[in-house]
């Protein structure tokens, strides 16, 4: 009887400490934070995500994953419940993505702000909790952007096998034989240039003298130029000539020629009057010693005469 009671009493023992160790825990593992209920709708998928998962704002977790079902309001998308604590700084520009953790690929919820910088707090309401937007996170964006490469490498593949058929083959190998025809060419134009290009040198050895030559040939104009527009040089003493003869031409025109012109007419008048006396000469040469005698009567003059005699 003796060893039964023992053995009672050590099993009332074990019980009475394994309650107090469950109390204990349970009391070191409450939770009095206050939670608000959130909800949070996508058309993506959400591979990953389990209940439980935890919820973080900027990497500090502050909540967890309550459910995940399907949205009745709006058909086809995915329906995320999250509990998160009450200063938790959730605003009107607050939205969330899925995430993974390191390698285990565990999902968790990630919220984080869009840089709106509202500071107006979304207003929890547990019968009917508030949405917060779900937008497409790295890994969907990743899933995405491999099927894009994916669809770019199979044209790329397509493009190569085009490229590398045998028509396009043919035509690589001729365009290759004819730039080693073209490149031959050029070598054999190289080698036929080298003798003028030898005597590149010398030309413009030769170019650069009469360069100078030129450049000589012009200081020396430029001085002469110099030299006649000089004041008191050839072109001002031509000028001042110039206007001299000028001066003695209108000296000339306006006092010698019009004594020029009487001189002229008086000598006309002798001529004439000369003219006439040697005609009259050789008419009546006696004239000279007699006389020219009483004149000839005119008509109706007495002794007129119209035979002249």
């Amino acid at each position: 009887m003796e060893n039964k009671a023992h053995a009672l009493i050590a099993g009332a023992f074990v019980v009475i400490v394994t309650a107090l160790l469950a109390l204990l825990a349970l009391w070191l593992t409450r939770d009095n934070t206050e939670r608000h209920l959130y909800e949070m709708s996508t058309s993506e998928t959400v591979s990953g995500l389990q209940p439980q998962a935890t919820v973080r704002y900027r990497g500090v977790a502050v909540g967890k994953v309550e459910g995940i079902g399907f949205d009745q309001k709006v058909k086809g998308n995915v329906l995320i419940r999250v509990s998160i604590d009450e200063a938790a700084p959730v605003t009107r520009s607050t939205f969330a993505t899925v995430a993974s953790q390191g390698v285990t690929g565990l999902g968790f919820i990630q919220l984080d702000d869009d840089g709106g910088g509202s500071t107006q707090r979304l207003v929890p309401n547990d019968d009917d909790p508030p949405r917060i937007p779900l937008k497409q996170g790295g890994i969907d964006k990743l899933l995405k952007q491999g099927e894009v490469i994916f669809d770019q490498a199979e044209l790329a593949t397509r493009r190569i096998n085009q490229l590398l058929s045998a028509q396009n083959e043919a035509a690589i190998n001729t365009a290759v034989t004819q730039l080693a025809e073209a490149a031959g060419s050029i070598n054999r134009v190289a080698k036929a240039l080298e003798p003028a290009v030898a005597t590149l040198p010398a030309l413009s050895k030769d170019a650069q003298a009469a360069l100078r030559s030129v450049k000589s040939v012009t200081d020396e104009v430029g001085l002469t130029a110099r030299r006649l527009n000089e004041k008191g040089g050839p072109l001002d003493r031509l000028k001042d000539g110039g206007e001299a003869l000028a001066a003695g031409v209108e000296t000339f025109s306006a006092a010698t020629l019009p004594k020029l012109g009487e001189v002229a007419d008086e000598t006309a008048r002798t001529m004439r009057q000369l003219r006439r006396t040697v005609n009259a000469v050789d008419d009546n040469p006696q004239a000279l010693i007699f006389g020219n005698g009483p004149a000839v009567p005119g008509p109706g003059e007495t002794g007129f005469n119209a035979n002249g005699e």
